[in-house]
């Protein structure tokens, strides 16, 4: 049986090293265009954040993405974000037992 490394990433609201499983990424490309990335494959800048509503609450409250981009985002992107993690952890709870 191989071990095989496990992919991590740091999220960029609380700082810590988490499985790229658990985050969801966030891409700036070249347009300064913001948006969602959930297959990890777009092109361009990306951040992480936690799959956790109170970080992507806390990530909203602080224009967390203004910063690490250094550009002003619409507060309809973070309010997408916050509704996107949201639905990521009900689905996760919801098929747990189905792994």
């Amino acid at each position: 049986m191989i071990n095989r490394k496990i992919p991590m990433r740091k999220d960029i609201v609380t700082g810590e090293m988490k499985p790229k499983k658990e985050l969801v990424r966030v891409v700036k490309n070249k347009e300064n265009e913001v948006s969602l990335d959930p297959t990890g494959k777009k092109p361009g800048r990306g951040a992480y954040i936690f799959l956790d509503v109170d970080v992507a609450k806390k990530a909203q409250k602080e224009r967390t993405f203004n910063k690490a981009f250094g550009i002003k985002i619409d507060d309809s992107f973070y309010e997408e974000l916050v509704e996107y993690v949201d639905h990521q952890v009900a689905r996760r709870e919801l098929f747990k037992d189905g792994k």
